[in-house]
């Protein structure tokens, strides 16, 4: 029998526990730095969490503006404004993470609750665990994450660590499929995991296959919000390691998450060579140097992504 435990959700880590162990305290760093204010912490899914709800843009579909429900992309910015800092919230803070009108914003959260997608107890309301259908829907139907499981399940046997893909969504990495563990103590980022992509190495990965321009605007209006005080990251120097992983192809991130933790990621590329998402590690620094991931690990991710691409 075991025992699955989620230690710090924000960042996806996942201790696994056999019975065997279960008269040992089971730990993990779910801290990111002494000094860190705590609130940033509790946002990292969401640096902007005080302000209104992220503006991500995406691929603009073209729509006939008779076609068009606007009332549709209110209901959802309704949705994405709770998160884990705003888990609770009243018709007043909902209006002013939307910039929806009051009553609007009232009319979508009682709508919501009827569908049975949200609840309130008239005061405060919260989403309901039948929100995870949205989301699973894209994890179960999506081609991409059934595609590439069992290729990164071997390169996870063959490494002995946990192996993820992710695709970027505007300024976020959003993490869509993951190996099993094949250790008893993993660290890595479950389906479904949002964070920002200038801390992970997945990130400056998939930006580095990129125009100039528009490379340019995304670093122009990308919030650089730090994680470890000891790996500040502004957009010059971000910008140096995407020019970087351009050259190299591969992207090896120390410290910009937690300073115990190295990422590396290289791009994944479909039969046309246009980047699709990023395979990626999430490392522990104390067991794997730059030299040894780029000597043993790197070999065996690049070579995956190359069985891959002529899959996705």
């Amino acid at each position: 029998m075991k025992l699955n435990l989620l230690c710090g959700s924000s960042w996806g880590w996942t201790v696994l526990a056999s019975d065997t162990q279960f008269n040992k305290p089971l730990t993990c760093n779910v801290r990111i730095s002494d000094n860190i204010d705590r609130r940033t912490v509790k946002t990292m899914v969401s640096p902007n969490a005080s302000a209104l709800v992220s503006t991500t843009k995406t691929k603009e579909f073209p729509i006939d503006p008779a076609d068009l429900i606007t009332g549709v992309g209110r209901a959802l910015s309704v949705i994405e404004a709770f998160n884990d800092e705003y888990g609770r919230m009243t018709v007043t803070q909902v209006s002013e993470r939307t910039g929806i009108p009051r009553t609007a914003a009232r009319r979508y959260l009682l709508n919501l609750c009827h569908f049975g997608y949200a609840d309130t107890d008239n005061k405060f309301f919260w989403l309901t665990p039948r929100i995870l259908r949205l989301g699973q829907g894209y994890l179960d139907g999506a081609r991409l994450p059934r595609l590439v499981q069992p290729f990164i399940q071997r390169l996870a046997m063959s490494s002995g660590e946990t192996v993820n893909v992710s695709v970027l969504d505007g300024h976020e990495l959003v993490y869509v499929a993951r190996s099993n563990s094949p250790r008893v103590v993993s660290i890595g980022f479950y389906a479904g995991a949002r964070v920002p992509a200038h801390v992970v190495g997945a990130g400056p990965a998939i930006l580095s296959t990129l125009s100039d321009e528009n490379l340019k605007k995304w670093l122009s209006e990308h919030e650089f919000a730090i994680f470890n005080t000891s790996a500040v990251l502004t957009t010059k120097k971000f910008e140096k390691v995407v020019i970087s992983a351009r050259k190299t192809n591969y992207c090896i991130s120390v410290g910009n998450l937690d300073q115990g933790l190295t990422g590396v990621a290289v791009p994944l590329r479909d039969r046309h060579g246009e980047c699709k998402a990023a395979l990626s590690m999430t490392l522990q620094s104390s067991i794997w140097s730059e030299q040894q991931i780029t000597e043993k690990l790197l070999p065996l991710i690049v070579e995956t992504a190359q069985v891959l691409r002529a899959v996705i």
